[in-house]
């Protein structure tokens, strides 16, 4: 029986990280042990980590060597990574029309090998944590998870130009997130203000309910929301325990890949394990960088009283610091070369998502300046106002996006008319959150609205190959986390 699961474990990739674990790789179905995944065993491995639920959040304690900190992942998240994955699998498989086992493959053959060991240990650990649990899952499907930001928008249309895919779908790479970040003469007591809110699609953005507390072995302590199975925030809104205040939005239409690069994910997470000022951050993730994923960077320095805007290509980067004003995000390039060189969008059409978005943060900075504060933030993160319309409408344009309510959809990430898509959550943190690695989140749309899956496919049947998998979308109450909480 040993020689028999020995033969199994090496026949799945990263292998050798699980056996140096001591576990087996386990096969059943998600199906008919959905009832056990859903009810904890005790397991001497778990000793330190927890998890509780509150607000519409799951909170999840983890602690140790990177193996450790995986397994626990695994096992205490197990129900909803499980959820979780499904609704990734169904939205990556139908955008690209590539199945499941394409990027199983270019995971275990192009991001695996340039992933560090610290981190296969992690992964290796979460697969070996979800087996634990009965699921069957492997190490090249926990990779894809991570992977789910980069692989379907900037690997895949790199590869369908580079194959000359005929009747290749149209795949922009997405816009997601509204996001500031003010300092000096602009905040309530010159302290540093973070906001962010998601915007993604619902059926993988409803799943984004993570608060992560995490001690590694090596590294910063940090606290961060995050996503099912997924090492890193992966929308990225978090502190660690060097003052690193960190958040971004993605560049709208961006085009980039480098096969031979670091994945974002991995990027991501080094940086909030490991940096301890700004230009730490941009140090590391420059490193390899691989153009997954691109994003404007915002953040601070609790040490320094710098915030900054890192805004990173693959060909070209830009960074500006300051200790006084704001910088803010909406899904547009700002640096020159990375908007003429390595994107299509277009900066001057007010009509699109971006620029409409962006024409209200500045005004919102401005109208507010000297008063803006964690309470402003949610405000902020929950408005209606479109600035093109020039009146209070939840759409694509508001900074709390509403897609499903837009009949005109959103050509600049080629999105049809009532797409499901818009902010799935918001989170602030003000300078005294983050020196005590707290800051306040709200599940669903900051705006308090509700989604009800059901009566949206009813009203638009062309998403019903969503049905099963989209779920209700239920506003929570702004809510206070704090490291090293127990419920």
């Amino acid at each position: 029986m040993r020689l028999k699961r020995m033969q199994m474990a090496l026949a799945v990739p990263g292998a050798a990280v699980l056996l140096a674990l001591g576990l087996a790789i386990c096969s059943s179905t998600p199906a008919a042990d959905a009832k056990k995944a859903r009810a904890p065993q005790r397991d001497a491995r778990l000793r330190g980590a927890y998890r509780f639920e509150r607000a519409g959040c799951v909170y999840v304690h983890l602690e140790g060597a990177s193996s450790t900190l995986g397994f626990r992942h695994g096992y205490l998240l197990a129900p909803e990574i499980e959820s979780a994955f499904r609704a990734v699998k169904l939205g990556m498989t139908h955008s690209t029309k590539r199945d499941w086992e394409f990027f199983r493959k270019a995971s275990r053959q192009m991001l695996w090998p340039r992933i560090d060991a610290e981190y296969q240990e992690e992964l290796a650990g979460i697969a070996a944590g979800l087996q634990a649990r009965g699921m069957k899952f492997d190490v090249d499907d926990v990779i894809t998870l991570n992977a789910f930001q980069e692989m379907p928008y900037y690997y895949v249309p790199w590869l369908n130009r580079r194959e000359k895919v005929a009747s290749a779908p149209r795949l922009a790479a997405p816009g997601n997130c509204s996001a500031f970040v003010a300092a000096g003469s602009y905040t309530r007591g010159s302290q540093i203000v973070m906001a962010h809110n998601a915007w993604t699609n619902y059926l993988e953005g409803e799943h984004w309910r993570i608060v992560f507390d995490v001690v590694p072995e090596k590294g910063n302590r940090f606290f961060m929301d995050g996503y099912p199975g997924v090492i890193a925030s992966n929308d990225d809104f978090g502190v660690n325990s060097a003052g690193l205040m960190i958040t971004e939005t993605t560049i709208s239409r961006f085009n980039g890949w480098n096969p031979d690069g670091r994945a974002e994910f991995v990027r991501a997470r080094q940086a909030m394990q490991y940096a301890q000022s700004i230009d730490d951050y941009v140090r590391i993730m420059l490193d390899g960088n691989n153009g997954g994923y691109a994003n404007d960077w915002l953040l601070a320095d609790l040490k320094t009283g710098e915030i900054a805007r890192f805004e990173l290509g693959l060909k070209h980067y830009g960074l500006e610091k300051t200790k006084d004003g704001y910088f803010v995000g909406s899904n547009f390039a700002s640096d020159p070369k990375v908007l003429a060189e390595e994107t299509d969008f277009d900066p001057m059409n007010p009509e699109l998502s971006p620029n409409g978005r962006r024409a209200r943060w500045l005004q919102l900075m401005e109208e507010n300046k000297g008063r803006i504060d964690a309470a402003m933030a949610e405000r902020f993160l929950g408005d209606h106002y479109d600035s093109y319309l020039k009146k209070e409408i939840p759409n694509e344009r508001s900074l709390c996006g509403h897609l499903d309510l837009s009949a005109r959809g959103e050509t600049v990430w080629d999105s049809p008319p009532y797409s499901p898509d818009g902010a799935v959550q918001g989170k602030v943190m003000d300078a005294r959150m983050a020196e005590a690695l707290s800051f306040r989140a709200r599940y669903g749309h900051p705006c308090g609205k509700d989604f009800f899956a059901a009566q949206f496919l009813k009203a638009h049947p062309e998403f019903s190959w969503q049905a099963g998998v989209l779920e209700d979308m239920k506003a929570s109450p702004w809510t206070l986390f704090r490291t090293g909480e127990r419920k």
